[in-house]
């Protein structure tokens, strides 16, 4: 079996794969140490067993495969060693049950025969039919991974619509401000032009009083000497 799992290394989503692949694997196992003490009908069962269990593996294992292309690169390298070592045990489980399914007296007992019978043809067609079911099932797996993973891309292109709309009304706020502030200081400038230039008016009209007075206190004291 491969690793311990470890949750920090992936996503969420591929160590729940990986720990349900891991019972997979477990139930697997048992049920190809049940089958080599088996003959007849209950090893046919056990067979068939075994061969839906290793479909459900090869499931999981489509499923990790995609949700790794969502896993950041940092952690990539020991995702990727963890999914090779479970496709190494999936592949053993596989060529372990194949040696037993070609162990045909113990499959069939004592009615195993090199032309195989009307009921044989049956249960192999059966078989054909649950092998289609499953490869259907997996189909339909990959086709929610592929429209997730498009709605996903639709999601991110209309995110990064956004965040360039918003970037734009950020930079024309930016650029409003900036010419307000220019307003702003051209305001001050021309209000500070106005206070020297009222200062200045008043200190004349104070001297023109100040002059006009002096006059007329010049004129009284000459009519009076």
């Amino acid at each position: 079996m491969s690793s311990t799992l470890d949750t920090e290394a992936g996503s969420e989503l591929f160590s729940n794969y990986e720990a349900e692949l891991k019972l997979v694997q477990a139930d697997i196992s048992q049920k190809l140490d049940q089958i080599s003490e088996l003959s007849g009908e209950p090893r046919k069962a056990a067979v068939s067993q075994a061969q839906r269990a290793l479909e459900e593996a090869r499931e999981l294992l489509d499923s990790m495969r995609l949700e790794k292309q969502n896993i950041p690169q940092s952690s990539k390298v020991n995702v990727t060693k963890r999914l090779r070592n479970h496709e190494s045990d999936v592949d053993t489980a596989a060529r372990k049950l194949k040696s037993l399914q070609d162990d045909k007296a113990a499959l069939f007992g004592k009615r195993y025969t090199d032309s195989p019978t009307q009921d044989d043809q049956l249960e192999q067609r059966q078989q054909l039919l649950g092998g289609t079911e499953r490869l259907e099932r997996s189909s339909g797996r990959l086709r929610e991974s592929q429209r997730i993973a498009l709605e996903t891309e639709d999601i991110g292109r209309n995110t990064l619509a956004d965040l360039g709309r918003q970037r734009e009304t950020i930079v024309h706020a930016r650029d409003t401000l900036l010419e307000s502030e220019g307003y702003t200081d051209r305001s001050n400038k021309t209000l500070r032009g106005m206070a020297r230039r009222m200062a200045t008016n008043k200190l004349i009209t104070v001297a023109i009083i100040t002059v006009l007075v002096i006059l007329i206190i010049a004129v009284v004291v000459s009519k009076f000497r």
